[in-house]
This record gives structure tokens, sequence and C-alpha cells, in this order.
């Protein structure tokens, strides 16, 4: 899996790409046209070419495309045929290690009949804001790719 910088991979580029690479057959620009949400068959055959020469689709017999390599795309992760910003991936690190940090903390105070530290108490909201924060920034920049390939 190769990767390719923010400047070869954006806005209808990155999301004819997603969208061939989803579709995991071969497309033609006029599905293309329609699954990612362009104005024309000649926009979408553009950007088709422009994937073919970075190496990433290659052309059929048939004149269709389909995916020849899947890269790595600048802070974004593939799961499955999906583009997932990596933002999301670290909001669900912090999630869990604040269900974590409350599973110890309930287990003092329920279980132990302990009084946590002030520094543990500290702790559990300052890791909550991080996953909040992570959540909310790779959820915006998830809706931004979306509008992108939306609006074309």
């Amino acid at each position: 899996m190769s990767s390719l910088g923010c400047e070869d991979l954006e806005g209808n580029t990155l999301s004819v790409y997603a969208f061939v690479v989803k579709e995991d057959k071969p497309v033609g620009p006029r599905e293309v046209m329609r699954g990612a949400n362009l104005s024309s068959p000649s926009t979408a055959y553009r950007q088709l070419q422009k994937l073919e020469s970075l190496g990433l689709i290659e052309k059929t017999v048939y004149g269709t495309y389909v995916t020849k390599e899947k890269t790595n795309v600048s802070g974004h992760v593939w799961v499955g045929k999906n583009l997932v910003p990596r933002l999301i991936c670290y909001s669900l690190f912090f999630f869990g290690m604040l269900i974590v940090e409350l599973v110890i903390l309930g287990g003092q105070i329920f279980f132990q009949n302990l009084i946590p530290s002030l520094a543990v108490l500290y702790l559990v909201p300052i890791t909550a804001g991080s996953a909040s924060l992570f959540l909310a920034e790779g959820l915006i920049l998830w809706q931004r790719n979306k509008r992108a390939i939306f609006e074309g």
C-alpha cells in the first residue's frame, strides 16, 4: 500500500477514488458521476484519468476502471472499504481509556470502599475531554469530506 500526500488526493479526486474503492467492481464515468455526485461525465472522466496517472486505478479493455492499488490517504485510515478520519480512531482510544478509568474508579468506590485520590478524579474529565475533542474534530472532518463528495 503506497502513500500519497494531501495535494494528490483531495476534493473531487478523493471522492472519486473513495467511490471506486468502495464499489470494488469496474465502474464507468457515468457511474462515477452519479456515485460521487459530480456535475458531468467529463468531470468524472478527468478525475478517473488523474487517478490512473497516479497509478491507483487502471482502465479495463471495456473502458471501465478498477482499483489497482489501495493507498494511504493523509489523515485517514481505511476501515474495510470506508475512508475514516484518523482523529475518530484516536477518540475511540481515549473512550476506551475512559471506560477503563471509570471501571477502576467504580471498583475503588463501591467494592473497596476507598476514596479515590484527587489526581484520579482529575484524570477522568481530562480523558473525557480528550475523547470528545478528537471525536468532534474527526466528525467535522468526515462531514467536510462527505460534503465535498456530495457537492462535487
